[in-house]
């Protein structure tokens, strides 16, 4: 028994060498983010009367509850954490998923577990090397991110009870993304059947939450994140049962390994119909077949963002309990109004947010590249530059459609509580879609990176983060002008609230044009990967 896990170690310093860049990126922007949230509460909320009063204001909208979840306790830490408990439980688990997926399944759909196989390396060795570098990526994430939140004054106890909620929430996602990879045979359905399983304990964990029964907070992982209490208590042993589950996801996943052969998956293969779609004689169409399951699930998720972001529009004066807090507000998303600025900050962030899907667009192109798709196409009378501007009509339009269903879903709640659906529907499509020349911008760096060197895509995700950040803090952190003009969606027009001004749209789409053109003109002059 003891040779099916030979060469494990190996394995693993393999892994660690692959994500050199990656996963220490990962650690210093979920740590920093956290740090600079932490940071600029001190500020917001700097006495005790604040705090109160911000927690129960919080507490009272169930809308905000569901998004987020509850302050337990008034406490500096547990309101400056509020927002990152569940949702930055979530996004790591997110990360931790897309990593157990990449050293596991993800290597046998490349035939690179199978190389490995032929020397002494054991049957599960592969599987346990991805386990083992997920979990310890989760405990380092989670120790620096508690290091982070204790340099900026925070309780030492407190900060390390979050970390170990984010570090438990990577533990029990990269166990279930271990368990889907032995179920399905391509990481791309792997990854998505551990992403809805993240999605619906989130969903439970809001039910639980905003509208009850509690209990359903409690089947949760991300509930269990959340009711360590950090900074309101630190209920330590709650931290027992992520712990058991990812042991017990672990276990089932070495045992559905045993049973399975390599490069196949247990759940059976669907053929495809006899004949191809008219849609797919077109690269646009081929684009379109290889992303439409993912838009459709940013769509959703759009529009569950839009009607939240609507009903609490009108509320939002009621959570801002001084005028510090207002003008938090304001400065991150507008100038006419708190329900306005509100509006504007979170489209704007759905604007970041959006650039996220136009480069996974690119990196799936890059993915076909690799597995030797694209030189068959090329083959053809298919050229380089009508296959990349397939994907590039598709990754200019997608945002737009994700947009208009924010814009749409907000409009209509904000309208039906203003008593206005209409013109609320018109005013908030149209300033969701203020955000396409930014995102087109990040459509054209991915682009460049992409046609000129091909596997260096991580350099595109690298600038979306720093916009990300930039926007979020650079505000609340005073940052030089220069350091803030440096993102794209700084000089986007704040809407709902403010006059639109062509000229900032007009230069942010022109950029974007020509760095398609450069990324083009590069794609056609480097070697395809083989």
């Amino acid at each position: 028994m003891s040779g099916t896990f030979t060469g494990t170690g190996a394995l693993i310093r393999l892994a660690l060498r692959r994500d050199r860049i990656r996963l220490p990126a990962w650690i210093v922007v979920f740590a920093a983010t956290a740090a600079s949230a932490a940071a600029a509460t001190m500020a917001v909320y700097p006495t005790a009367a604040d705090l109160h009063a911000a927690a129960a204001s919080i507490n009272g909208v169930p809308s905000l509850r569901a998004l987020y979840g509850p302050v337990h306790e008034p406490t500096l830490g547990a309101t400056s954490v509020f927002k990152l408990t569940a949702f930055g439980a979530a996004l790591v688990g997110l990360v931790m998923i897309f990593t157990a997926v990449r050293h596991t399944r993800a290597e046998e759909e490349a035939g690179r577990r199978e190389l490995l196989g032929s020397a002494v390396v054991g049957r599960y060795a592969g599987l346990v090397a991805g386990l083992a570098v997920t979990a310890g990526a989760s405990v380092v994430l989670g120790v620096a991110t508690a290091a982070a939140l204790a340099a900026t004054g925070l309780p030492v106890t407190g900060s390390l009870a979050f970390g170990l909620c984010w570090a438990a929430s990577g533990l029990v996602f990269g166990g279930a993304a271990a368990v889907t990879a032995q179920l399905t045979k391509s990481a791309r359905s792997a990854s998505g059947l551990a992403a809805l399983a993240l999605v619906a304990a989130y969903f439970l964990r809001a039910v639980g939450d905003s509208a009850g029964p509690g209990w359903l907070s409690w089947v949760s992982p991300i509930g269990w994140s959340q009711e360590v209490r950090p900074y309101a208590g630190d209920v330590w042993w709650v931290l027992v049962l992520p712990a058991v589950a990812a042991a017990a996801l672990g276990g089932v996943a070495i045992a559905l390994a045993r049973v399975r052969d390599l490069d196949a998956g247990l759940l059976p293969d669907h053929p495809g119909p006899a004949e191809a779609d008219r849609a797919l004689r077109s690269t646009w169409g081929l684009a379109w077949r290889l992303n439409r399951g993912t838009l459709a699930v940013w769509t959703s998720a759009y529009v569950l963002l839009g009607l939240v972001c609507g009903s609490l529009a009108g509320n939002v004066g009621s959570m801002l309990t001084n005028s510090q807090a207002q003008a938090m507000i304001t400065a991150l998303g507008g100038e006419k109004g708190i329900s306005d600025a509100f509006l504007a900050a979170e489209l704007a962030m759905a604007g970041v947010i959006t650039s996220a899907y136009v480069i996974a667009v690119l990196v799936r192109l890059r993915a076909e590249e690799r597995a030797l798709r694209v030189e068959p196409l090329l083959a053809t009378s298919v050229g380089r530059r009508r296959l990349l501007g397939g994907y590039l009509v598709f990754a200019a339009g997608a945002p737009a459609v994700l947009l208009t269903a924010l814009g749409l879903a907000a409009g209509l709640t904000n309208g039906a509580y203003l008593g206005r659906i209409g013109p609320e529907v018109a005013r908030l499509v149209g300033a969701a879609l203020a955000q396409l020349p930014a995102v087109w911008v990040l459509t054209g760096i991915a682009t460049v990176v992409f046609g000129l060197f091909g596997r260096a895509l991580t350099a595109a995700w690298v600038a979306l983060v720093t916009f990300l950040l930039l926007g979020e803090f650079g505000a609340l952190l005073k940052l030089d002008q220069w350091v803030l003009d440096l993102s794209p969606f700084t000089h986007s027009p704040k809407l709902p609230g403010t006059a639109v001004q062509a000229a900032p749209l007009l230069w942010l789409t022109a950029l974007g044009a020509a760095l398609v053109v450069a990324g083009v003109t590069g794609f056609r002059r480097r070697d395809i990967a083989g």
